[in-house]
C-alpha cells in the first residue's frame, strides 16, 4: 500500500487520499498472465480524467519502464495523430499501412498524448526490441488491433494496451507482476497522493 489515509481533522476518521491505483493480477486464460491497473476516484470509484489523469499516467509509464527504451504505437486515428505529432514536434515513425509507432517521448509528450488522445485506445511497449523496427508486429497491429500484442508480448519487458478514458491499462508480461509494478510506480505516484492498492 501506498499514502496511508489521514485522520480527518476533528473526526477521528480515516481520510484517504483522492485518487487510488488498483493493481490486480487478471485472468484471461491460457499461458498469458496480465497485469491490470486502474486509476480511480478513491470515494466514487469512477475513473480518473482529464489533465491529472494524464499527469499521472505519464509518470507511471517511465517508471515502469526504467532505463529500458520503449515505443507508444497507433493503430487508429492515424491522420490525427501525425498532426498532433507535427504540431507538437514529436518524433512519428510510419511503421505499416495502419500502425505509427511514437519512439521514446519524454514525459511532458506522453502527457499531451495521453490528454489529446484521452478517449483512443493505445499500446505502450518497452525493452530493447522496441529501439528498432518491429516488422512483424506492427503489420500485425496495422490488421488486428492490440490484440498483436498478445503473440508479442514476450519480445518485450511488457506490452500494454492504454485505455485512458477508462483509467485502465492492461499490462502484458513475463516480468511484471503486481508486487513489481508496485515497487516500480510507487516513487513516481507520491507526488500526486495516490493510493495504490491490491484489490485482491
Amino acid at each position: 500500500m501506498s499514502t496511508p489515509g489521514t485522520a480527518a481533522p476533528g473526526s477521528g476518521a480515516l481520510e484517504l487520499p483522492p485518487f487510488s491505483l488498483d493493481v490486480q493480477a487478471l485472468d484471461l486464460g491460457g499461458e498469458v498472465k496480465p497485469v491490470g491497473l486502474e486509476l480511480i476516484e478513491t470515494q466514487n470509484r469512477e475513473p480518473v480524467r482529464g489533465k491529472v489523469a494524464a499527469e499521472i499516467w505519464s509518470a507511471v509509464f517511465p517508471a515502469l519502464a526504467g532505463d529500458e527504451s520503449y515505443a507508444v504505437d497507433f493503430f487508429s486515428h492515424i491522420e490525427r495523430v501525425r498532426e498532433f505529432c507535427k504540431m507538437r514536434e514529436i518524433r512519428l515513425r510510419e511503421a505499416a499501412e495502419r500502425c505509427v509507432v511514437l519512439p521514446r517521448p519524454n514525459r511532458e509528450q506522453l502527457r499531451l498524448i495521453f490528454e489529446r488522445f484521452e478517449a483512443e485506445t493505445f499500446g505502450f511497449r518497452a525493452g530493447a526490441a522496441s529501439q528498432s523496427a518491429d516488422a512483424v508486429l506492427e503489420g500485425d497491429l496495422s490488421r488486428r488491433g492490440l490484440d498483436a500484442y498478445q503473440s508479442a508480448y514476450t519480445r518485450y519487458s511488457f506490452c500494454a494496451i492504454c485505455e485512458p478514458e477508462d483509467g485502465w491499462v492492461t499490462l502484458l508480461s513475463e516480468s511484471l507482476w503486481p508486487s513489481e509494478v508496485i515497487r516500480r510506480v510507487r516513487p513516481a505516484v507520491q507526488p500526486f497522493d495516490i493510493y495504490i492498492a491490491r484489490p485482491n
